[in-house]
Parts: structure tokens; C-alpha cells; sequence
């Protein structure tokens, strides 16, 4: 995994702005800490910093491919194509030499190969930018699911483009400025396809290609979800789920680097590390880590998501799988500690988190980035196979709107992102007819299949709408989380041969015995044990300790004494009583939403100069 950045401007010569290449090319040095590079020519200037994974000697970037003397393409690239070893062998056979033998090399030589239709081919997470010095053209590309980040800035010559809004906020040529819109999307938790908050600045949709030429951009899709019958029987569609569950998996641990997983004893995180235990075995015993707080399992208490804590049913896999296991065990200061919470927004580069489960996830990853550079993730599998409590919530499922959105209207004692606000502002904005926009929006998209009606379109579109949003929010934390401490986190259930087969199953087949995510119980029961098979879906955890939220308050309390970089848009008597409810015995995460909010919004304005345009 790696950190790239760029800049193609047909009005100057890049090979003077070596300087500013640098700059942008430096904020990426979370990401990729082993190595950097910088190739520029007369209109391009590409830049990189490398995680090294495959080929460490080898695989060295911005890679060029040259014939007579010449460069014939450029390519600065993020991420791990899993089928490289086939794509490699095949273009053997076409004639062409390879210098390395990393993955790197491959998608540049199956571009000289096959043109723009090459990504059709590749299998895997990846962002990357290729120049093509004969058309004088830039190829920017991101993997179907969107898993790994690409972002660009338009200007009047060309473009800017990086892995991080960070890259290309680090060229003078971007504003910081946040317009209404982008202000509506920090709110919404709707995540608009495209939508980099940011004005001016765009993110390469999953499965897209941005094309840059002298006569300006375009966009096309090469891959998105489509709607067909599913004729496969039960017991075939199980079959099937677990033959390509045991390819994606037995791929993705091809490292040349140490290499764990992450286990929460929930079903999704079993199941990889458990299909991981078995395709190492004869070759190493996996490595799995979970994250836990102080306390947290001896004083637990239920709330709306959380039947139980993790730690028992950790145990259970460990024992089971015979995993050699770490827990990473935070406290309520850990949490709190300025200096981490500086670097996840950092990491972020804007105020879209979620608390203590993102400064968790970062600690987490830190402490396993100092045993091992990838990690196996049971990310998406919710997604895929319909595993979120409110798939199966009749209120949840009838709403017109984000069913995520629904069940949270729901849940008692939430606070709001937003809450804070002052009404003139949030009359301005209109949060709730930007979400409905958003909510028509992707209906309209849902791809259908013809006579299709009843619970089985709606829960298409259900399911649509979280392969296509919701995901997007938390593949894009783990990425941020993960990648601003050098870690690589591979996430099998996103392979795009999975995802396709599961959301044309019949809902009714995906939920065949009664309960959430049947296919994915039915197709890996045997090798988990009997207490993960039978437990309901919990969520990533967060901390219940009221130690963390008496602290949110008194930072929010000693914002409210000063002159914060918010006070223009918050409701200072709304905070004021926020802060007068009494902290329960227990601290549950929903409670915390707006002061969390309050405190990243505005740390956020102060640390990256934003301006406001509303």
C-alpha cells in the first residue's frame, strides 16, 4: 500500500515545480514510510511514497516503461492486485519482460497491453494515475469497490490529484473552502458519490476512470452493480459462497511482509481469520488482534446495538482456530490524548469521524503496525450479506430514506452530529432535504430486474444502497485509520466476484433460517466455533467508561471559555445544555455524537485554515 499524489498542467513545465511535487508528496508519508520518488516531465509531475509489501527491492516508484530511449507511460500506484500472478504470466506470453516482480509492474505493462479496457482485468484495491506520453494523457483509476482513496482538483490547465485530500490541498493552486454543500455532507452521513466536501475538489468514484486530455475531463464507469436472475439452488449458492471465499482469502495472503488479522469474535472477523488459519496451515500460524478497553467486558451493559461485549467470543476463535493472539487494551486517557486525537483528524483530513471508535481503530492499528505491515479486515461482510440490525427492522426497511438513518431516529438518548448548530444555520443548510436529494438520487440508480417486486425490489434496493454508500464511510475510516500509521488492511469481503454473486441472491435465500447473514453462517459453519455461528451481529465497540465523556464535556466546557474557530456557527445555550445532562452510570456512544462533533469541527477549522463560503 502506498501514498500517491500528482499534477498534469498543459500550460507549464512541471520539471520547474519540483519543489511544490515534493510538498504534496511529503503529506503522504504516512502511508508509505519505507520509501519515496518523484518523476516529472514538460506537463506531468507524479509522486509517491511506498509501503513496501511485494517485491521490496523491486517495486520502486513512479515506474516507467520505456522503448527506443523513451518513456512510453508512467504509473504512480496504491494498492495490491490479487490475480497479478495470472495477468503477469499472460502478458509473458504476449512478448513482454519484466524487470520485478511486483504487481506495480504488471498493471503498467497489461496498460501498454490492452489500453483503458486493461482494468476490467485487475482483481483487487487500488488507486493509481497513469500518464501516457504519447497521447499526453492521464488515466486516473480506483478499484471497484472503492477500497483504496483517489481524489482530484480540477484547475485551468489540468489537475491535481492525490491519494488524501492533503496531497492536493498541499499545491497553492486548491482552496480551502467549504461551501454549503460541503458543509450539508460533513452533516448528513449520506456520502455522496464524487462529494469531497472541499469546493472545487472531486473523488474518483468507485469503479471509475477520470481520463485528463488538452481538450479537458471526462468520466466513465467500468464496473458497477448489476441486477440479474440468481439460479443457483441453496445448497449451490453455499457451495459457491465458500469456493470463492477460500480463493479471495488464500489470495490476499500473498505478503512478502508480516501479516495478521483483526478478530472481534463477531462472524465477519472469524470467518477470515479462521479461512486464514487453514489456507497457512503447514506454512505459520495466523496472527490475530482485537481492541478493548479497561473494564469494558467486567462492567458491559446492552444498549441498542450491543448485545454482548467481544472478549469472550475472541477467546472462543483463538482457542478454536489456534490463532497466536494479542488483545490491544486502551483506557479512557488514551482515548483523550490530544496528540492522537490530532493525528486521526489529521488522518481523516476533515471532520467525518466517529468518536472513540475511530481513535480506538487508530490506536489499534498503531500497536499492530509495530508486529506486523497487513491485516485481514472482516470489513463490508454486513453490506454483502445484509447483516445490520435494521435489514430485518420492518420500520427500518419502509422508511423513505438511508435505513441507517431510520433506525437511528430510533435509538434512545442520541445526539446529533449537528446539534450544536445555531438555527439560523441549520434552517440555512436544511440537512434533512439535502439527505432526501441524496435518498432519490440512489434509488434512482438501483438496478432492477424485470417483474422484480414486493420485499425482494425493496430489499434490493436496501442493499444497493449500502454497497454503495454506508460502505463507503467505513471503508474510507479504515483506510485513514490504517494508512496514517503505515499499516495495509486487505478487505476479502469486498472482492468485487463475491459481491456480485451475493447481491443477486433471492433475499429470501439470504435469510433462508431465520437470522442475519444466513448464507455466510451456512457457507463457513464448519470452521467456527458454535457460540460465533449462533451470536447477533454487535458493532465494532465503544467505550461505556462515563470517565471518557465527563472528559469530552470538560474540553467542550474550556472550548466555550475562549474564542473557538466554530463560535460563528454554534448554538452556544444549546452546548450550554448538552453539557447540563447528567452523565449515566454508563456512557453509551449515541449520547456523545454532538460533542464529538463540536470538538472535531472545530479543531478541524483551526488546524487546516478553512473557509467558509455559506
Amino acid at each position: 500500500m502506498c501514498g500517491i499524489s500528482g499534477w498534469v498542467d498543459y500550460g507549464r513545465d512541471l520539471r520547474e515545480e519540483r519543489q511544490t511535487v515534493q510538498a504534496m508528496t511529503d503529506t503522504m508519508a504516512c502511508r508509505g514510510p519505507d520509501a519515496e520518488g518523484a518523476w516529472l516531465a514538460p506537463h506531468v509531475a507524479f509522486g509517491h511514497r511506498r509501503l513496501a509489501v511485494i517485491d521490496i527491492e523491486g517495486g520502486r516508484q513512479p515506474m516507467t516503461a520505456e522503448a527506443d530511449g523513451g518513456v512510453l507511460a508512467a504509473l504512480t500506484y496504491s494498492g495490491e492486485v490479487y490475480n497479478f500472478q495470472e495477468l503477469r504470466d499472460e502478458l509473458v506470453r504476449l512478448g513482454h519482460t519484466f524487470r520485478t516482480r511486483s504487481d506495480t509492474e504488471v498493471v503498467l505493462r497489461a496498460y501498454l497491453e490492452w489500453g483503458d479496457d486493461f482494468v476490467s482485468r485487475l482483481n483487487g484495491m487500488y488507486a493509481f494515475a497513469i500518464w501516457d506520453t504519447r497521447r499526453e494523457e492521464l488515466l486516473l483509476v480506483r478499484d471497484r469497490m472503492g477500497i483504496k482513496p483517489l481524489y482530484y482538483y480540477p484547475t485551468p490547465d489540468g489537475v491535481l490529484f492525490g491519494s488524501e485530500p492533503k496531497a492536493i490541498l498541499a499545491n497553492p493552486l486548491a482552496e480551502r473552502v467549504v461551501d454549503a454543500d460541503g458543509l450539508r455532507e460533513i452533516l448528513a452521513f449520506v456520502k455522496t458519490p464524487e462529494n469531497a466536501v472541499f469546493r472545487g475538489m472531486y473523488e474518483v468514484r468507485p469503479g471509475q476512470v477520470v481520463k485528463v486530455r488538452r481538450e479537458g475531463l471526462s468520466k466513465r464507469r467500468y464496473w458497477q452493480l448489476e441486477a440479474r436472475e440468481h439460479t443457483d439452488d441453496l445448497p449451490t449458492t453455499i457451495r459457491t459462497i465458500r469456493e470463492l471465499l477460500d480463493d479471495i482469502v488464500t489470495r490476499q495472503l500473498i505478503s512478502d511482509v508480516p501479516l495478521c488479522t483483526l478478530l472481534s469474535g463477531g462472524l465477519d472477523s472469524s470467518v477470515v481469520t479462521a479461512l486464514a488459519a487453514r489456507a497457512l496451515r503447514g506454512r505459520g500460524t495466523v496472527r490475530s488482534f482485537s481492541v478493548d478497553f479497561s473494564g469494558y467486558a467486567e462492567n458491559f451493559q446492552p444498549d441498542d446495538m450491543r448485545d454482548t461485549p467481544d472478549t469472550p467470543y475472541v477467546r472462543d476463535v483463538v482457542r478454536h482456530v489456534g490463532s497466536d493472539h494479542t488483545d490491544i487494551v486502551l483506557d479512557s486517557a488514551d482515548l483523550m490524548d490530544p496528540a492522537v486525537r490530532a493525528a486521526v483528524l489529521r488522518a481523516r483530513d476533515l471532520p467525518l469521524g466517529i468518536g472513540d471508535m475511530d481513535i480506538s481503530l487508530y490506536l489499534l492499528f498503531k500497536a499492530i503496525r509495530e508486529r506486523s505491515t497487513v491485516a485481514l479486515s472482516g470489513e463490508s461482510a454486513d453490506e454483502v450479506f445484509g447483516g445490520y440490525r435494521w435489514f430485518h427492522d420492518p420500520a427500518a426497511v419502509g422508511a423513505h430514506t438511508f435505513p441507517w438513518l431510520a433506525a437511528a431516529q430510533t435509538q434512545t438518548g442520541l445526539s446529533t452530529r449537528g446539534e450544536f448548530l445555531n438555527e439560523e444555520l441549520l434552517h440555512k443548510l436544511d440537512v434533512p432535504a439535502y439527505r432526501a436529494d441524496s435518498y432519490q438520487r440512489a434509488l434512482a440508480e438501483v438496478p432492477r430486474v424485470p417483474g422484480e417486486t414486493g420485499l425482494q425490489r425493496r430489499m434490493r434496493e436496501i442493499s444497493y444502497l449500502h454497497l454503495t454508500r454506508f460502505v463507503q464511510v467505513l471503508l474510507d475510516r479504515k483506510d485513514r485509520m490504517s494508512m496514517a500509521v503505515g499499516l495495509e488492511v486487505r478487505v476479502p469481503f469486498c472482492d468485487h466476484r463475491l459481491v456480485d454473486y451475493v447481491f443477486n441472491a433471492p433475499w429470501a435465500m439470504k435469510t433462508f433460517d431465520g437470522h442475519e447473514k444466513s448464507l455466510l453462517r451456512a457457507a463457513t459453519a464448519d470452521v467456527l466455533p458454535r457460540s460465533v455461528v449462533e451470536r447477533r451481529k454487535v458493532p465494532y465497540p465503544s467505550t461505556q467508561d462515563p470517565a471518557y465523556e465527563h472528559a469530552l464535556r470538560a474540553a467542550v466546557a474550556d472550548l466555550l471559555s475562549g474564542e473557538p474557530a466554530i463560535g460563528c456557527l454554534i448554538d452556544t445555550a444549546k452546548v450550554r445544555s448538552i453539557l447540563a445532562q447528567p452523565v449515566g452510570a454508563v456512557s453509551l456512544q449515541g449520547s456523545r455524537t454532538a460533542l464529538e462533533g463540536l470538538l472535531q469541527v472545530n479543531a478541524w477549522l483551526d488546524a487546516y485554515g478553512v473557509r467558509l463560503a455559506l
